[in-house]
């Protein structure tokens, strides 16, 4: 068994939703987040680019966007890209 590492785009309800606040409670939500980054989309919206590396066990990707999609102020969370660590 190995590790994968997973960008996923999480995209904000709108412009005026706190960014830091949503980063804190992304680290507090998904430990195994490494980084996160703004992305600008236009019209004043930010998208977040997250990093995180889970196993490779079955299901482990898809609780990461669940995580990430219930948590308040986000639209939605998908992955964009998943390799191998």
């Amino acid at each position: 068994m190995g590790d994968v590492a997973c960008i996923i785009r999480v995209m904000p309800e709108s412009p005026e939703v706190d960014l830091e606040g949503l980063k804190r409670a992304m680290k507090e939500k998904v430990p195994e987040i490494h980084e996160i980054r703004e992305e600008p989309i236009g019209f004043g919206l930010k998208a977040l680019m997250v990093v995180a590396v889970v196993g490779d066990t079955g299901g482990q990707t898809d609780r990461l966007e669940e995580d990430l999609s219930s948590l308040p102020g986000v639209e939605r969370a998908e992955i964009v890209e998943v390799t191998l660590t």
